[in-house]
């Protein structure tokens, strides 16, 4: 029986995997045009990053792609060959206050992209910058983007949270789940089958799904069926983030990419300051799918079953509950989770072959200060690391926002272990 079971899960794995390989060569991409947008708001102080501005690549008067500056100010578009190619920065969609330096320089022309090349250009902006919008109004922004970054981290940390409660594996190559589900639906939204973006979200929360449950059938159920520790399996499971990070490079490239349905996206005026759409759109989506994570934990037999595997395996399995059904059921719902975010990340960020990579600490620190084994705990935390990471760049350097969540993650084990969520337990 469990050979048969090894075999489903390889041949559901080995189906999505034939799907996504026929989609492969419509979506490579060897060379792209990009930059970061920024400005310094006086003399010697640091860059500015400015959000939520249009720039468009356009080849002999045919408009080849756009892209939209994240949060910190960076853009890629794509072009599908080596040539000449103009791009243009709409500055309707430059925030209150900013301005271009030369507003003939809206447009660059002959910009030469060489065979693998990432060609950067440069705009310069002059007018306000940070010091062109009062603090209410960067606060408010930050709040936006920071309640999206921890929607985010919230999705990808759960499922994280939920694997270490039911089983007592720190899964480190819970990040490439991440980058899967963000590249699984890249291939079906921009490549050969061209979906709108909500529809090519469902197969990669499916394959999401698939591969964490054939994780758990293939590799990890055997693995404790050896008596192999926890802490070996940790090291395997940083082993399998390593080869599945550096299969994605190999596959899909290491170039930046944006779901074409949200590249061109600007940023609109919201109770007196800028927002990007697709920020709040994640926000509330991700929100829903948390509550109806919360529903089927507190309302199903299924989420009953999982917290009581959860809190005493030994006394639900006496009870009479299949627990390696129900530690299935937590890889599946935390690998389709995790697919889930990759894809949210994509949409407000960029497609990218280290973007769950990226994330991990966030995520780590996430289930830390919400409480380790707690699911929401891990959505907390989630929220008060993304806020807390974003509203640090109001005191701190852009480049060093992540370290916060370090910090965070360490005050919490130094001044409450259990996280804000967990509860005390005795060892030994």
């Amino acid at each position: 029986m469990p050979g048969t079971v090894r075999i489903r899960a390889f041949a559901l794995i080995a189906l999505f995997s034939g799907l996504i390989l026929q989609a492969l060569p419509a979506v490579a991409q060897e060379q792209a045009i990009g930059g970061t947008l920024s400005q310094r708001a006086e003399e010697g102080e640091d860059p500015v990053p400015v959000e939520g501005v249009v720039i468009t690549v356009t080849q002999d008067g045919n408009e080849v792609g756009s892209a939209t500056t994240d949060a910190e100010g960076n853009w890629t578009v794509p072009v599908p060959a080596p040539g000449d190619y103009d791009v243009a920065l709409d500055a309707s969609t430059l925030p209150p206050g900013v301005t271009l330096s030369d507003p003939e320089r809206s447009e660059l022309t002959d910009i030469n992209v060489r065979p693998g090349q990432t060609r950067r250009v440069i705009f310069q902006l002059g007018g306000g910058g940070a010091g062109g919008t009062s603090t209410w109004d960067r606060v408010a922004s930050l709040v936006v983007v920071g309640l999206k970054l921890g929607a985010i981290i919230a999705l990808s940390s759960v499922g994280l949270s939920l694997i270490f409660g039911v089983t007592g594996l720190v899964n480190f190559s819970h990040a490439e789940l991440v980058t899967l589900g963000a590249f699984i639906a890249y291939v079906f939204h921009a490549g050969g089958p061209r979906w709108p973006l909500v529809v090519a979200a469902l197969p990669a929360v499916l394959f999401g799904v698939t591969f964490g449950w054939g994780q758990e059938k293939v590799l990890w159920g055997p693995l404790r069926r050896r008596g192999m520790g926890v802490l070996t399996m940790m090291v395997v499971s940083i082993g399998l983030g390593f080869a599945l990070r550096f299969l994605i490079l190999a596959f899909f490239g290491g170039l930046p990419r944006a779901y074409p349905d949200f590249a061109s996206q600007g940023a609109v005026a919201f109770l007196g300051f800028s927002v990007v759409p697709k920020h709040v759109v994640a926000i509330v989506a991700a929100l829903v799918i948390l509550g109806g994570v919360g529903l089927f934990l507190e309302r199903t037999l299924a989420g009953t079953a999982l917290r009581a595997v959860r809190d005493n395996p030994d006394l639900a399995e006496s009870s009479g509950i299949a627990v390696d059904r129900v530690v299935a059921l937590t890889w599946a719902l935390g690998a389709g989770l995790a697919a889930i975010g990759g894809v949210f990340f994509g949409v407000t960020e960029s497609v990218q072959w280290s973007m769950g990579f990226d994330l991990l600490l966030l995520m780590f620190a996430a289930v830390v200060l919400g409480g380790l084994g707690t699911a929401y705990g891990a959505m907390l935390g989630g929220f008060v690391v993304g806020i807390s990471v974003e509203m640090s760049t109001l005191f701190f350097p852009n480049e060093l926002k992540n370290a916060v969540g370090l910090v965070l993650l360490i005050i919490m084990l130094i001044w409450r272990p259990q996280g804000l969520l967990g509860v005390r337990e005795r060892i030994g």
